[in-house]
């Protein structure tokens, strides 16, 4: 830029294209028709200024040329005021100008400060950020400020409210479980059930729990459904029983003895199963009670009794019928859950939307459950703020690096140039005022 647009008279380099409207990028900035409309703005106001200061300098002249021809005292006075404000406009202007150019285009050191010095301002400006926004004191103090936890429980506790994050809750659920593959899922599932199941020792738990069926007679009805259906087995398939017994018997033994043993071996057997089923204190039953009992107890504390049922679980656990069982287990729950959460009327979403009420109306009132849901609140984000507050530091600092020198310096002068204009013009006049103190105060001392 030459020494007229420095100074702010004479033509302004052209600006960066605009686009239509929604910006051109430029230099790692983006130029909107906002920013052309600043850029007029300071191309006016720069004007402004410079016109200012033509008009003292032509007043300084008009005075000195008024003194030499013995206008007055009041020549000098003025004459001194316009001096005054020309050395202040002009020393404003180079200060102003410094900032984004080299003045009149001169290697004068500490000048074209914002380009030359841009990737420091980024550091300087990351570490600003870094030390007054993202420390964990001001982060905690602000958080607790804003009184969370209250805040929340009233929002939560509108209907409309506890509604709308119910649907979001739904909508994030199912696009979830849509990101998932079934077969990976399916996978993880089976794996985890499978080492759950084999890490776990289930014989002792088993005891326990026979044990205290069979303490709360919880196991009598399964021997009575037992007793019924061996008593109508049978009732139906007696010909089946007596031909077992006949087909067991010695060659040698004549057909009709066979017919009688078989005979008398089913009636009895039969015999034997109806009294089971119809008295409840028959002594079959009171053994099945101690066999039921003596059988928990080996559960809980025989070691060969409890390796042979663990045997027993790895075996049923390796069938690949059970391991298909347990990998559709996820397409049942994925298919059920997919339901409740498309369903407004679910039983899920509704409890969902009830406790997410309930919850807001607690939040709201409980002093305590606000403390606590605010503490979480500011050690989670404290958390964040800390551990990557280097990244976000090192994204201002890495984002200003890039940016492209003369483009920053325009889109900065862009924003604030206007008003660093006026600078220069209170400059002029402070400048003019100063220098007719300054000669008002020597003329009166006599100097």
């Amino acid at each position: 830029m030459d020494h007229r647009s420095a100074a702010g008279g004479g033509t302004a380099p052209p600006p960066p294209p605009a686009g239509n409207g929604t910006g051109t990028g430029i230099g790692g900035f983006v130029f909107n028709a906002a920013d052309e409309e600043r850029r007029r703005g300071v191309r006016r106001m720069k004007a402004t200024a410079t016109g200012l200061l033509v008009l003292v300098a032509v007043v300084y002249a008009l005075a000195k040329w008024a003194q030499d021809t013995g206008a007055g005292a009041w020549a000098g006075y003025v004459a001194a005021a316009a001096e005054a404000g020309m050395v202040g406009a002009l020393a404003d202007w180079f200060a102003v100008t410094a900032l984004f150019r080299r003045p009149l285009g001169l290697p004068i050191p500490h000048t074209a400060i914002i380009p030359t010095k841009k990737d420091q301002l980024g550091v300087s400006l990351g570490e600003f950020v870094g030390e007054n926004f993202l420390s964990a004191d001001v982060v905690r103090a602000r958080l607790h400020a804003l009184g969370i936890g209250g805040r929340l429980g009233a929002w939560l506790a509108e209907p409309a409210h506890a509604d709308r994050v119910t649907a979001e809750l739904a909508a994030a659920l199912r696009g979830a479980l849509t990101v998932l593959r079934d077969s990976d899922v399916q996978a993880v599932v089976g794996e985890a059930i499978t080492r759950r199941a084999e890490s776990a020792e289930i014989a002792p738990g088993m005891g326990k729990t026979l044990e205290r069926v069979v303490a709360d007679g919880g196991h009598h009805r399964a021997v009575d459904l037992l007793c019924a259906k061996a008593h109508d087995w049978l009732v139906t398939h007696g010909e089946s029983v007596m031909d077992a017994v006949q087909g067991g018997a010695p060659g040698w033994t004549p057909r009709f003895v066979d017919r009688k043993i078989g005979d008398r071996v089913y009636k009895e057997l039969l015999r034997f199963v109806t009294e089971m089923r119809d008295m409840p204190q028959h002594p079959a039953r009171g053994a099945v009670d101690r066999f039921l009992t003596d059988f928990a107890a080996d559960l809980q504390s025989d070691p060969e009794t409890r390796a042979k049922v663990e045997r027993l679980k790895s075996e049923i656990l390796a069938r690949g019928e059970v391991q298909d069982v347990i990998a559709s287990a996820w397409t049942a729950i994925r298919s059920m859950i997919l339901s409740a959460a498309e369903d407004e009327q679910s039983e899920l979403r509704l409890r969902v939307r009830s406790s997410l009420i309930s919850l807001g109306a607690r939040l709201a009132t409980d002093g305590r459950l606000q403390d606590k849901v605010e503490g979480w609140i500011e050690g989670a984000v404290v958390y964040v703020v800390t551990t990557y507050r280097t990244e976000v530091t090192s994204l201002i600092t890495d984002t200003v690096a890039g940016w492209d020198a003369e483009h920053t310096s325009r889109k900065i002068e862009a924003h604030i140039g206007r008003d660093l204009q006026f600078i220069r013009i209170n400059g002029t006049v402070v400048g003019a005022l100063a220098g007719l103190l300054i000669y008002t105060v020597s003329r009166a001392f006599g100097a």
